[in-house]
This record gives structure tokens, C-alpha cells and sequence, in this order.
């Protein structure tokens, strides 16, 4: 069923278009999904970015190179980076509902649209959080003991934007635990190495969903909101290249701390490659971004996918030289 424009019926405003909720899913579990942004899978990607950064700069750093229990990190990471970040989502829309609904671009969200209600969501937020618990449990007790730590931001961030102008910072802080979670899978213990990489990766996260957030500033003006995207304003550009000189200088800083105390010089030379690679891709976004251009600062957005990937290739190559 849908419109007489062919839209599905319940599909979110952004949902990405002939998505496979929206097109195969089975009816009773759509809402559920679009909870969970199953129907928007940036988001599960940038989550699960930093866990395959962290697990493969640590296989890269150590003399053993990739071990088989990291192929399963790599997979537990990526089903619990999607279980996470719909449990999240599903968190930030039962703490949002009022907001959503004064807002054009998610007021068709499930609760807000009547899809489901917000109890119906709390069950779901349960159900998708004790499966990822479960993954969780296979990782060592220092990984065990980050992952339960990571539920303090997630909770939090929702209602930053409620008290600072800097939400993102928050957002960055949890997407981001998965790079010391992934190193600390590996290596057993935290180190400076996965610190920097994650202290990179908040402010890559600055940098992308301050495009993001650029979207909505009029609406979030209306109803109180703060964000970056509403702090910077017209400055936007130069606070972009900051964060984007801060998460190449960061990431590049993890890589050498990671990589030159063993002394192969061709793994540094690769896994630095890989972070200049995604350095770049971030300029190429800054030199296209129109922040007046709400569609091309989705599609910005949508883009550090490719971004976040080419390290965690470069890195993986590193790995297995």
C-alpha cells in the first residue's frame, strides 16, 4: 500500500528510497525497523566504522598480524553496531517524540506518525539491546567492561541538545566507543594508540553531523534546539576544516603510535595512506557543502560511509602484509 505518489505507506520523510523495509520487510515489522533506522543504514555504518578501525590498527600493531577470533569481532561488531544503533535510535525517538512532531523532516517517524507507541518502543529498545549483550558477552571482560560503560553517553545524548550547543560532541563520544571496544576485543587491555583513534573519530563525527544538522536549523530554531549547525551559522566552513585537520592530525598520531615501534616501515607507510585517503574524501565534502542545500547536505552526510571506509581498508591491508 501507498500514496497516489507511490510512496509507502508509513515511510519516514529521509528514509533512503526503495529501501528494503519500505519494499520487502514484513509489514508488522516496519515500524519496528523504521525505529531502528533499518530503512537509513548510514548511521549503522558510522557506528561500526570505528569498531573495524580499532580492531584492525591493533591487528596491524601486533606481531601476530590478524587472528582468527578478529574475524569474529569484525562480524559481532558490525550485527551489534546495527542492534546498537537501533536500540539508540529507538531511545533518542521516545525521548524526542515531542520534538519530532513539531519538526518537518521526522514528524512522519513511528511515533510521532502513530506507528507505534512510545511503549511499544521501549519493548523494542529492550529486545535489541539484550541481543547485542549477548555478542558482547563472547569479547573479553575489558571489552565487556567498555561496552556496559558505552550505555552512559548513549543514554545522555539525547538530551543534549536540550543543554549545549555542542550535541554533536555527545553523539561523537558514543559513536565512537567502538574503537576502543574493537582494540581492547584484540589486545585485551586499552592503550594510547585506540584513545587517539577515538578522540579522531569524535571529530570526524563533528565535522559530518554538523552537516547533518544543517537540515534542520529553521525548524530546530523554532522549537529550541541547539546544535553546531545553529552555533556556526555562516562560519560553518572554517569550523569544518578544523574538525576535519583535528580528525586526520588525531587518527594519524594513533596510526604512528600504533605502527612505528615495531619498525615496518611499509604497514605505517599503508595505514597512513588510508588516513590521508579519508582526509581527502573530508575536503572533497567541504568543497562541495551549500549548507542553504538540504539535499546535497544529506548526500554530504551519506558520504562518510566511503570516508570512514578507506582507513578501515588501508588498516586491514596493514593487517595482513
Amino acid at each position: 500500500m501507498g500514496d497516489a505518489n507511490g510512496t509507502p505507506e508509513g515511510q519516514v520523510a529521509d528514509a533512503v528510497r526503495g529501501n528494503w523495509v519500505d519494499t520487502r520487510a514484513p509489514a508488522a515489522l516496519r515500524p519496528y525497523l523504521r525505529l531502528s533506522r533499518a530503512d537509513r543504514p548510514i548511521g549503522t555504518w558510522l557506528l561500526l566504522l570505528p569498531c573495524w578501525w580499532g580492531v584492525m590498527l591493533a591487528a596491524a600493531a601486533d606481531p601476530g598480524g590478524l587472528r582468527l577470533f578478529d574475524l569474529w569481532i569484525v562480524v559481532g561488531c558490525a550485527i551489534g553496531a546495527f542492534l546498537m544503533r537501533g536500540a539508540g535510535c529507538t531511545w533518542n525517538d521516545i525521548t524526542d517524540k515531542d520534538f519530532d512532531a513539531a519538526v518537518a523532516r521526522t514528524k512522519s517517524r513511528p511515533i510521532p506518525s502513530g506507528q507505534v507507541t512510545p511503549r511499544q518502543a521501549f519493548s523494542w529498545l529492550v529486545i535489541q539491546s539484550l541481543v547485542a549483550f549477548g555478542i558482547l558477552l563472547t569479547f573479553n571482560w575489558a571489552a565487556i567492561g567498555l561496552g556496559i560503560l558505552s550505555l552512559l553517553p548513549v543514554a545522555i545524548y539525547p538530551f543534549a541538545k536540550r543543554f549545549t550547543w555542542w550535541p554533536q560532541v555527545f553523539l561523537g563520544i558514543a559513536f565512537n566507543w567502538g574503537a576502543l571496544l574493537a582494540w581492547t576485543a584484540h589486545t585485551g587491555s586499552l592503550a594510547w594508540p585506540a584513545v587517539f583513534l577515538y578522540l579522531g573519530g569524535i571529530a570526524w563525527t563533528l565535522f559530518y553531523d554538523t552537516i547533518y544538522a544543517h537540515q534542520d536549523t529553521e525548524d530546530d530554531a523554532l522549537i529550541g534546539i541547539k546544535s553546531t549547525a545553529r552555533l556556526f551559522g555562516e562560519n560553518t566552513g572554517p569550523w569544518l576544516r578544523r574538525f576535519l585537520v583535528a580528525a586526520i592530525t588525531l587518527i594519524g598520531l594513533a596510526v604512528i603510535m600504533a605502527l612505528l615501534p615495531g619498525g615496518n616501515i611499509l604497514t605505517l607507510v599503508i595505514a597512513l595512506a588510508g588516513v590521508w585517503a579519508m582526509g581527502w574524501h573530508m575536503a572533497w565534502q567541504l568543497g562541495r557543502l551549500d549548507i542553504e542545500n538540504t539535499e546535497l547536505c544529506m548526500t554530504l552526510f551519506r558520504s562518510n560511509r566511503d570516508a570512514g571506509l578507506l582507513p578501515a581498508l588501508f588498516f586491514a591491508v596493514a593487517a595482513v602484509i
